[in-house]
């Protein structure tokens, strides 16, 4: 399975009392998804709120989103918690349909990258969903534990969201040069919040492909970011890090939580009824939506003038 261009993280749409989804509205913004043409759609996982959801509310989600992508893109759906509990998570996303699975930072305790890997191991020995990695937080390799990955037939892939170009580059180099015969296909993808504002730095090391939570409310600057890195148009590329991206990075930073509460009062600003974030994520103040609100228009003007 390949993952090239942009991947979506759809969120997830919640009633104004935060008590239920919003289900039509999550069907209208898979299609708007869709509509981006990204390369697959990563439901219920960090920006979908993965650990705000009942178990029946999850399956429904990534059910919803098979039905919608309807074989045009794969679908993968987060999974996490403790051992036992990323198993249940993922034998639910398989009985959903979805085509494979991100296996989220083990919950609360910390371990060796070792340590880590028997944690996928004994997630992997449970499903036949293909796995991703997500290496943030509790949850980091080095690169022999990456190596280690290779062995495991169902695991794609790493996702990183630490951050570390170094150490990345470490672990790149490491598993396409191990030898192995899964060497040349493993994937690596650059999860970080906005992750535009890494794409030039982790391209250069051997990970082109990358999230995009910008997608999810003004997509037409997503992949105009995406298109001018892709075909090395560095004029457009940072006309849209100075108009958008980095004022934008900088209001994401002021509150701890905004790498999803922005992002779904982005998408409010623009005709979204996405609903506010569960708890214990805190929505915008009206100042900060007013920013936001600002930072959207300039981010469409420096499309409109690319």
């Amino acid at each position: 399975m390949r993952l090239d261009g942009l991947l979506s993280f759809p969120l997830t749409p919640f009633t104004a009392d935060l008590a239920d989804v919003a289900w039509p509205a999550l069907r209208d913004h898979l299609d708007r998804q869709l509509a981006a043409d990204p390369a697959a759609l990563f439901v219920a996982c960090g920006t979908g709120e993965f650990t705000a959801l009942a178990p029946a509310e999850y399956a429904r989600v990534v059910a919803t989103a098979v039905a919608g992508a309807d074989g045009r893109v794969p679908v993968f759906a987060g999974v996490g918690g403790g051992p036992q509990t990323a198993r249940a998570f993922a034998a639910a996303a398989a009985d959903a349909g979805a085509d494979g699975a991100l296996l989220l930072p083990p919950y609360l305790v910390e371990s060796t990258p070792a340590g880590l890997v028997e944690h996928v191991r004994w997630v992997a020995a449970a499903t036949d969903l293909p796995l991703i990695v997500y290496q943030r937080a509790t949850a980091v390799l080095d690169p022999a534990a990456t190596v280690a990955l290779l062995d495991l037939p169902t695991v794609l892939g790493v996702k990183d969201g630490r951050g570390d170009v170094d150490a990345m580059l470490r672990i790149v180099t490491a598993v396409r040069h191990s030898g192995h015969p899964r060497a040349a296909e493993f994937l690596f993808l650059n999860g970080l919040p906005t992750a535009e504002l890494s794409a030039a730095a982790y391209g250069a090391i051997g990970v082109p492909a990358y999230s995009s939570a910008v997608l999810t409310f003004v997509p037409e600057v997503a992949t105009a970011f995406h298109r001018a890195v892709s075909t090395s148009d560095g004029a457009t590329a940072g006309a849209l890090l100075s108009a958008f991206y980095l004022p934008f990075a900088e209001l994401r930073a002021t509150t701890p939580g905004y790498a999803v509460a922005l992002v779904k009062a982005g998408a409010r600003l623009v005709g979204q009824p996405v609903g506010g974030v569960r708890p214990p994520l805190v929505d915008p103040p009206p100042e900060h939506v007013d920013r936001l609100a600002a930072i959207v228009a300039a981010g469409r003007e420096a499309v409109r003038g690319a």
